[in-house]
């Protein structure tokens, strides 16, 4: 019996003994975990309990111009923080507070005075002022957080391009979030020793963690420059009561950014918030993210393709009858009446659809769409903003005839902006397409410049030669074409105008419009590209000869003028400087009768509709305009 004690007993002790052992390597375990695995968490919640750190945001990096000049900077704010428990006379204090942030003392009293609460936030968005003012009476229990607040110097200048930030200070649009990470810098804190109720320690020491300011952003935008481009569509959409407006001006051998300006517009510094759809729609850069049917200045295009494959001779002659029937389909010309027969270069200046849709079948649909690719017209362009959109283009496959011929002059396909803008910019530099860029570089005061941008030539599309023939061509548009309201004495411009009819729901929108004019200048060492649209300009004038033209030869006169550039006048333009004509009254004349009067008066005329008479002109009668202006007239 004794034996069989003896062994239970053995085996009993054996199991707590084991038992025992159990327990202590898992107490040992869990020490080494808190103490070797979890030691940084529990270090972490040790300093939150007995410290109370107050946050110092970093200042967000300033956004400035290639000269300087400053689109976008911070300036700092103070939130006020109140610790119950450590304050020494709760009236006192609130009558401080009060008179300082302009409140009501007993508002502020009941704010404060409330115990087993650690902290709270009385005032947030206190000047600098005011922070001093309730700082210098060394009040016990008061403490101030640091942050930085966005502001605009220039309200609603650039507002799609700069974009805007959200409330904890991170990049929402544009360039704010493009380069977020460069701007925003590293937020700092203040850290104080305090008991459990948040009483701050006999001895305490305050602990700074500075804050790392963000960086400056320096773009390739040129702040006068941009003036003259937002000019030109606030004064395009007040003229024609238009939907809207866009402009953009680019470097065409570089592709730097030098404006973007977009109406209707917001301003920055009271970001409409209540409204997110109706945000979502003003902050959106249209410049690279809509797409349009560009009409006639995509005829630049199909220029390049035609001169580039030799696609006619230069004595081919092209003849116009007012349409093609291509497929059995007929497509008019602008002209319905036609013009007759021209050469490659009258048909350019006269923008005749029939010559564009023969070259455009007569290449055919492979070449054509090898080379819209090459231009990038299906893809996105690679602009370092955020929201760019690629292009629309029929499926190959599945182009026909009629197609092609309608693509040749600018029908069924649809661009971005800046797309198109970055493709003729090929056409014309000798070539190259580029990269279309707005940052310039990032700069550091303590590091210097952390990023430099440059220009990135991505392919060559067509030879040097072809570019040199297109470039004499479009200056031919802008002399003795419909480019003549971009005309400016002394200085050489080539371009050519679009009007393009809108589509909704699938069908052609009546009266609805996007006019544009698409132009370039070289002068000295300097190259400018600018395409102007205006969307749904109102009443019978949408012709983009008319209503886009005149602002952007406005626009390259205040870019000649800023950078003092001498114009070099020819002997016609000498003898024509200043002289103005008064409008005749052509209403009712026979057309022929009318266009060869105003010819022999030094004017130009653009003849719209069909018919032998005039029943619509524009100036009207007893108008002052310049000698070599462009005369609109409606024969019916």
């Amino acid at each position: 019996m004794s034996k069989i004690t003896n062994s239970y007993l053995g085996k009993k002790i054996m199991v707590i003994l084991l038992l025992v052992g159990f327990i202590f390597i898992l107490l040992f375990g869990r020490l080494a975990s808190l103490q070797i695995f979890m030691a940084n968490e529990i270090s972490a919640k040790g300093v939150s309990q007995w410290t109370r750190d107050l946050p110092m945001m970093a200042s967000r990096g300033d956004i400035t111009d290639r000269n300087g000049i400053v689109l976008a900077d911070s300036r700092s704010v103070y939130t006020l923080y109140v610790r119950p428990n450590a304050l020494e006379d709760v009236n006192t204090t609130a009558r401080i507070i009060a008179a300082a942030v302009d409140s009501d003392y007993k508002t502020i009293l009941n704010k404060i005075d409330k115990k087993g609460v650690s902290e709270i936030t009385v005032r947030k968005k206190l000047s600098k002022n005011e922070m001093l003012s309730i700082s210098s009476e060394n009040l016990s229990g008061v403490y101030f957080g640091e942050e930085s607040v966005r502001q605009y110097p220039y309200d609603d200048f650039m507002s799609q391009i700069i974009g805007f930030t959200n409330s904890d200070g991170n990049g929402q649009f544009g360039v704010e979030k493009s380069y977020d990470k460069y701007l925003r810098g590293i937020d700092g804190q203040i850290l104080t020793e305090t008991d459990i109720i948040g009483k701050e320690l006999d001895g305490n020491i305050t602990k700074y963690l500075p804050s790392i300011d963000g960086m400056t952003v320096n773009l390739t935008v040129d702040y006068n420059i941009q003036s003259f481009a937002e000019k030109a569509v606030n004064d395009a959409v007040t003229d024609f009561n238009a939907k809207g407006a866009n402009c953009i001006v680019m470097n065409p051998r570089t592709g730097e950014i030098y404006a973007m300006a977009q109406t209707p517009s917001f301003d920055l510094n009271n970001v409409p918030r209540d409204d997110l759809n109706a945000l979502f729609g003003m902050a959106k850069n249209q410049m690279i993210s809509n797409v349009y049917e560009p009409g006639s200045t995509f005829k630049i295009l199909t220029s390049a393709i035609a001169l580039e494959e030799n696609a006619f001779s230069s004595s081919h002659s092209f003849f116009c009858n007012g349409a093609r029937i291509v497929d059995g389909q007929s497509i008019k010309c602008w002209r319905s009446i036609g013009h007759g027969s021209q050469t490659f270069a009258e048909g350019v200046n006269n923008s005749c659809n029939c010559v564009f849709m023969d070259i455009a079948t007569k290449v055919g649909t492979n070449t054509v769409y090898e080379y819209l690719k090459k231009f990038g017209i299906n893809s996105k362009t690679g602009i370092d903003l955020v929201g760019e959109a690629s292009g629309l283009m029929l499926k190959q496959s599945n182009v026909k005839n009629v197609d092609i011929a309608r693509i040749g002059f600018g029908q069924a396909i649809a661009v971005t902006p800046i797309s198109l803008l970055n493709a003729v910019s090929a056409c014309i530099n000798g070539g190259n397409l580029m990269t279309p860029y707005i940052l310039d570089s990032i700069t550091d005061e303590n590091f210097g410049t952390v990023v430099q941008n440059s220009p990135v030539v991505k392919d060559r599309v067509i030879s040097e030669s072809t570019s040199n023939q297109l470039r004499e061509l479009l200056y031919g548009v802008v002399e003795e074409g419909g480019g003549k309201h971009a005309y400016v004495p002394g200085f050489r411009i080539g371009g050519k105008t679009g009007t393009a009819q809108k589509y909704e729901n699938g069908a052609i929108a009546r009266g609805k419009y996007i006019s544009s004019f698409l132009g370039y200048t070289s002068v000295g060492d300097d190259d400018y590209i600018c395409l102007m649209t205006v969307d749904e300009p109102q009443g019978y004038l949408y012709y983009g000869s008319l209503v886009a033209a005149p602002y952007v030869g406005e626009l390259f006169t205040n870019i000649f003028a800023y950078k003092g550039y001498t114009p070099k006048y020819t002997d016609e333009e000498l003898s024509s400087i200043g002289k103005i004509i008064q409008m005749p009254n052509i209403l009712d004349m026979e057309a022929s009768e009318a266009v060869k009067l105003l010819k022999n008066m030094g004017l130009h005329v653009e003849v719209v509709g069909e018919g032998d008479r005039v029943v619509k002109q524009f100036p009207n009668p007893g108008s002052d305009v310049k000698y070599n202006t462009v005369i609109y007239i409606e024969v019916g």
